[in-house]
């Protein structure tokens, strides 16, 4: 798997599109053959797959977050199914927030593990089995639709509306996963996030097959105190600009911009750097949940430097905002005729 999404993957395909298109073919073929042959293994548990058609930045793990709230207050018990950064647990992995660290089990898997309990495994049979005798009766996947090793009740593709799904190309001469063929058979929704005609392709695919298309948008929410401060925002996730907007919506004014690799963990040098460039021009730090979880990884002073930084988190609004509802009853309804039908 690629970790970082080159600029060109988001522009019009051009010539290193077009040098990389042998390599993107047989990624394809092998993605599309994995696709084919997955053993899809049933679990006694309704399964809601939240992923998306590219790598990374598309909002999947706001939007796991938001189904695991409704969850609960649907009186249902959600557990999140995540294989972590990198999958480094060869055995199923029940994330302790208080303990675990991101280089361990990931940033997003910290972060879902404020709502429900997260379960961290290779192996996705194994990890849903350990999330039910914790007792979960909903099981949610943050990411995974790919890798299809357990059967889905249903599928939620995440498509950011402004960036879309890039050049159209698969890796490595582009953002997808698979071929957009290949993979839409397996999606029973499309949720696009943001504003943009990035998504409208795949909007226009899945309307056609029949299938139901929502919206939503990410937004800020209060408390970060970024309101009214001149900022020095820095970011290390699949969509930084998407980062940036978030703290303008939120009234901060950004004056400089960093942009680090996803899931980048920050080295000393790096942190004093920042410091050392905000406290000359008079700025605020200003950067996502996901690098402060990173970042609290660190010494002693890297979270001495965290209680200088603006933390700004964010939430998901649907339109309408019975959305999650919706996709919650339609899984566990599914799920129902499964166990029926033998």
């Amino acid at each position: 798997m690629v970790s970082e999404a080159p600029p060109f993957w988001w522009k019009k395909a051009d010539w290193r599109a077009a040098v990389l298109s042998p390599f993107s073919a047989a990624y394809a073929a092998l993605a599309r053959r994995n696709l084919l042959n997955a053993t899809r293994e049933k679990i006694a548990a309704p399964v809601l797959c939240v992923g998306n058609l590219t790598v990374g930045g598309a909002g999947k793990t706001p939007v796991a977050i938001a189904l695991a709230v409704e969850a609960r207050d649907m009186g249902l018990k959600p557990g999140f199914l995540s294989r972590g950064h990198g999958g480094s647990h060869s055995s199923p992995h029940l994330v302790d927030p208080a303990h675990d660290r991101a280089k361990h089990v990931g940033d997003e898997p910290l972060l879902l593990a404020r709502h429900a309990p997260v379960v961290v495994a290779r192996n996705r049979a194994a990890g849903a089995r350990l999330l039910m005798e914790k007792g979960c009766d909903l099981l949610i996947m943050d990411d995974g639709f790919q890798s299809a090793r357990i059967h889905f009740d249903y599928a939620l593709i995440v498509v950011d509306a402004r960036r879309g799904v890039g050049n159209g190309h698969t890796m490595p001469g582009g953002p997808l996963r698979a071929r957009l063929v290949d993979q839409m058979p397996y999606a029973d929704a499309v949720l696009a996030v943001g504003e943009g005609s990035g998504a409208d392709h795949i909007v226009r695919m899945a309307a056609r097959a029949g299938k139901p298309v929502f919206s939503a948008r990410q937004r800020p929410l209060a408390g970060s105190g970024i309101a009214g401060k001149r900022a020095l925002a820095f970011a290390g996730i699949g969509d930084p600009a998407k980062f940036f907007a978030t703290v303008e919506e939120a009234g901060g004014e950004i004056v400089l911009k960093r942009a680090f690799a996803d899931h980048h963990f920050y080295a000393a040098d790096e942190l004093a750097d920042l410091a050392a460039t905000a406290r000359r021009r008079g700025l605020e730090l200003a950067t996502t949940a996901k690098d402060a979880v990173r970042i609290l990884d660190g010494s002693a002073a890297n979270k001495e430097f965290l209680e200088n930084v603006h933390v700004v988190e964010i939430d998901m609004a649907f339109d309408p905002d019975t959305v999650p509802r919706q996709i919650i009853g339609d899984t566990l309804r599914t799920w129902r005729e499964r166990r029926l039908g033998g």
